[in-house]
């Protein structure tokens, strides 16, 4: 039996307190936040799991352009998905509610996955990029092998050659 209720909204749509109680509970989960990854969260659509009045879970979908076989796609990015504690199907719900907004509105999705995360992700057909990763940097295209094997996509209206060079726009803190 579902107990939560999972809301999605743009940032523009969210009061300062839940904005502040979806930052404070990604500051919770990770050891390692920081404050370019809050800001990755920003500008686009939130899913946020409610137990009553408690927020328990948050994901975002903030629009990327990746570069992929000569063609700027349209990415939907997920962003700071986490919950609380364990709840069984939080995180799949909330995810659920970004996938829909992927497959309705952009070319592909992707993200950046932990090792813990991996499975998670696998189960929901996201797929691993295979090929070689790079950023369009501010001093021009930079590879980031170090993030090979932790991107994933989620196929929506274009063909992906998960085998082909992958590039991203350029941001501060993690670019993937």
């Amino acid at each position: 039996m579902m107990t939560f209720v999972i809301r999605t909204a743009h940032t523009a749509e969210l009061s300062a307190d839940v904005l502040g109680a979806a930052r404070a509970l990604l500051y919770e989960v990770f050891d390692d936040m920081a404050e370019d990854d809050w800001e990755h969260c920003l500008g686009g659509m939130h899913a946020l799991a409610w137990d009553g009045p408690e927020l328990v879970g948050h994901a975002a979908l903030v629009q990327r352009r990746l570069l992929h076989k000569g063609k700027a796609l349209r990415a939907g990015y997920v962003e700071g998905v986490a919950v609380t504690r364990e709840r069984h199907g939080h995180g799949a719900a909330m995810m659920a509610e970004l996938e829909r907004f992927v497959r309705g509105a952009y070319d592909v999705g992707a993200l950046g996955a932990t090792d813990e995360a991996v499975p998670f992700y696998r189960s929901r057909g996201w797929l691993p990029w295979r090929g070689p990763l790079s950023a369009l940097t501010p001093s021009g295209l930079r590879p980031t092998p170090d993030e090979e094997g932790a991107v994933y996509v989620f196929p929506a209206a274009r063909p992906l050659d998960l085998d082909a060079a992958l590039t991203c726009d350029w941001r501060d803190g993690d670019v993937w």
